[in-house]
């Protein structure tokens, strides 16, 4: 059997780079580091205050690219540079500046979202095709740098999971000039809703109003045009959380006094609320996925289970791999190891 390098690439806020292991860093291919931001057409770092944590990550694992993700939810500016062929050459140019001036190894886009301004940014029809020119310019330029010291420096996106975010760009000519198109296939619900469900769930079960799901998304991006092996699809080290639940069905798809707000991280689960102070952990075998129920509040969350279904959907579905946010939200490292124990076998992870 021919051996699979499958992508194993980690979210970490800058101000947790310097509590990454030797031993963290073996376990991951890919480290994205957030957030730069986009401030008058160009790349923006000045606010990371951690960056020199970078060259050690370098000399402990040479082999790890290490990018900049650009972006995040409400991080606007991406609209406004993208519409100019003048702005987007000041995005490209500043994108090989970041990686001449520091060991990143390529560039990672996380716009909330192209043609669309409920993140309070700004947002324009024209997003769709200009998203794709930006990408174009960008990667015009990392390669034009490449080819003066022979590397390929990574482009790469994170893409809103659902049909909006196929809507809103043109994926099949987007997916040319990437690497990677990491689906953010958590917070699928949550923060918009108050009916109960799973926010990171890999199928989507019966009885569930909204039909999004990882697979429900990958399919969306197949049949947009990207290629399967440059999906790499998410897993959350964190929950969404319902409050005011009525106790039926153990809570889930139930309509709650409050939207699904951001809960607790996994290191505050496994301290706090696994098996522990009412809650019972209860398992979606057609979800794939944990949820947690007190008989007044609904978790939703992964767990090693389900990150094992995830890693095995991964490989069965000749996928690129698995990313993960965030590092921090995850002390005890069992996410981490689990998503390494689910790739062991097939073949090398890294």
């Amino acid at each position: 059997m021919t051996k699979q390098n499958y992508v194993v690439a980690g979210y970490a806020s800058d101000n947790h780079l310097a509590e990454l292991t030797v031993e963290d860093l073996a376990k991951l291919t890919h480290l994205n580091v957030a957030f730069g931001h986009v401030k008058s057409d160009a790349i923006s770092i000045d606010h990371l205050r951690h960056l020199d944590e970078l060259a050690r990550i370098k000399k402990e694992r040479p082999q790890l690219n290490i990018l900049l993700s650009v972006g995040g939810w409400s991080a606007g500016g991406f609209s406004e540079a993208a519409s100019t062929e003048e702005g987007r050459n000041r995005m490209a140019e500043s994108a090989v500046r970041v990686v001449i001036e520091h060991p990143f190894d390529g560039i990672d886009l996380d716009w909330e979202y192209p043609c669309y301004g409920e993140a309070g940014i700004g947002a324009s029809p024209e997003d769709r095709t200009n998203f794709t020119l930006l990408l174009a310019a960008i990667r015009e330029a990392l390669d034009k740098l490449g080819d003066l010291d022979g590397r390929h420096y990574l482009l790469t996106i994170a893409a809103g999971a659902d049909q909006y975010y196929i809507d809103g760009t043109e994926m099949d000519q987007a997916q040319k000039y990437l690497d990677l198109i990491q689906l953010m296939t958590y917070d699928m619900r949550g923060g918009f809703q108050v009916l109960t469900g799973h926010h990171t769930n890999l199928y989507t079960p019966t009885g569930d109003l909204f039909r999004i799901s990882t697979d429900a998304s990958v399919n969306l991006f197949v049949r947009a045009g990207v290629p399967k092996e440059k999906i790499v699809i998410g897993a959350a080290f964190y929950s969404r959380m319902w409050n005011q639940v009525p106790d039926r069905n153990n809570g889930l798809h139930q309509m709650a006094g409050s939207v699904g707000g951001y809960g607790p991280d996994f290191t505050a689960l496994t301290e706090e609320y696994i098996g522990k102070n009412g809650f019972v952990r209860y398992w979606d075998e057609e979800a794939r996925a944990p949820y947690l129920f007190n008989g007044s509040s609904f978790i939703s969350y992964d767990d090693e289970e389900s990150i094992r279904h995830k890693c095995d959907y991964v490989k069965a579905s000749g996928l690129g791999g698995l990313m993960f946010w965030e590092f921090g939200c995850d002390r005890t490292r069992r996410l981490l190891n689990a998503i390494q124990d689910g790739f062991r076998g097939d073949g090398e992870t890294l």
